[in-house]
């Protein structure tokens, strides 16, 4: 049987998928989203940001994790995993409607919200990869584009009302996750090039680093996901801050929608341009271009504040412009039968580092006056942290620049 190429892939498989993305990530950052409302509603400590970003991140990483020892996405059809993944995470996001202001009770349903979220994103790489085996930069780079605009999806429902709209945030963005799944479950059929994953195996998880181009994909990955996460959930209290240095009114939930937002469209068109100058060429653009935004970031604090949102505009369209390549690059350093596991595995390690980036961040933001004094009137400061993350990476990637461009 002669396998398809992706000149035959019908012409609605790419957008639904994409579509798909949307929807159920859109579940991610609700909790962050509704925050205010809930800290206003029952007084939660400052630190309560952190916490919840990270609960989703420990869920997600441990999801990815369990689906990548169980080789999950290469064992099982790709397409029911995401649309069981989808359901249940719009089922636990819909259920924080009944915590009634319980800490523990709001932390373990977005950990569990997360933890379904790992059979949704890499599992919807997943599936792109198996019907795109030419130009997956460009197909990664529509998925990932959407999964950046679900991702701030929550901040616009928050921005377009008010605090006391929080429910209709969950109620929305539930609705919406649910109906992704559906939409994957009910349109799309196992790609053409999908290959039969092999058996359970620990070696074949260890033995993945073995391979030289795999490991460079996969450190250039880590060394973006230090920084990308802790960008995100950090947008509304940059913008917060400079509000309270400048005496100004920005709107925080509409410009963290528009600033995480525009990565949407930088992803889309990273994904173009890697038909002709290359996965490996557009993540090293890309991941130069957000390291020299970390380095200039206390500089964007002394200026006015069109010149501010600009820069802070940049950095969300550069931050992320190179996921979707990192992606890719995996997937084709990887073996054809473990590539479900690799997308899976890469993705777990690198929010596990998330959690860590996250964490030395709000420590450092919250830290008592008495333990740093100098940090508590130009906590800008504190965002000098994130540029290892894009420095490690580049030096990590470099072997593949040659070998991966057209």
């Amino acid at each position: 049987m002669k396998v398809k190429t992706s000149s035959t892939v019908p012409a609605y498989i790419l957008p639904v998928i994409v579509v798909s993305q949307f929807a159920g990530t859109s579940v991610w950052f609700a909790g962050n989203a509704i925050l205010p409302a809930l800290q206003s509603l029952y007084h939660f400590p400052e630190q309560m940001l952190g916490n919840i970003t990270i609960a989703v991140q420990l869920g997600f990483i441990t999801g990815t994790l369990l689906f990548a020892l169980l080789t999950i996405a290469d064992r099982f059809s790709p397409v029911k995993v995401f649309m069981l993944s989808a359901l249940l995470a719009a089922a636990f996001n819909l259920l924080l409607l009944f915590t009634e202001g319980h800490v523990s009770s709001i932390l373990t349903l977005r950990f569990f919200t997360g933890f379904f979220l790992a059979g949704v994103y890499p599992v919807g790489m997943k599936i792109a990869a198996d019907w795109f085996a030419a130009n997956l930069g460009k197909a990664l780079g529509f998925l990932v584009g959407a999964l950046v605009a679900g991702k701030a999806v929550p901040h616009l429902l928050k921005g377009l009302g008010d605090t006391s709209m929080w429910k209709e945030v969950i109620i929305y963005t539930s609705c919406m996750a649910a109906a992704g799944g559906l939409l994957v479950g009910l349109w799309i059929k196992n790609g053409p090039h999908r290959t039969q994953g092999k058996k359970l195996s620990f070696h074949n998880l260890s033995s993945l680093f073995q391979q030289k181009d795999f490991k460079a994909a996969a450190w250039g990955y880590f060394g973006h996901m230090w920084e990308l996460y802790t960008f995100w959930a950090f947008v509304p209290i940059m913008i917060g801050w400079y509000n309270l240095q400048h005496h100004t009114e920005l709107n925080i939930s509409l410009w963290s929608f528009i600033i995480i937002g525009a990565g949407a469209l930088s992803c889309i068109l990273g994904g173009y341009l890697s038909r002709s100058m290359g996965s490996a060429k557009i993540a090293f653009i890309s991941l130069s271009g957000s390291g020299i935004c970390c380095l200039f970031a206390p500089l964007f604090f002394v200026v006015s504040p069109p010149l501010f949102l600009t820069a802070l505009l940049c950095w969300g369209c550069l931050v992320i412009a190179d996921s979707p390549q990192f992606s890719a690059l995996v997937s084709q350093t990887a073996e054809s039968s473990r590539k479900g596991t690799a997308l899976t595995l890469v993705t777990s390690i690198g929010f596990a580092i998330t959690i860590i980036s996250i964490e030395i961040m709000s420590y450092v933001v919250t830290a008592n006056a008495s333990m740093m004094p100098w940090l508590q009137d130009h906590k800008e400061i504190s965002l000098l942290l994130l540029a290892p993350g894009p420095l490690f990476g580049l030096l990590s990637m470099r072997s593949l620049l040659k070998k991966y461009m057209p």
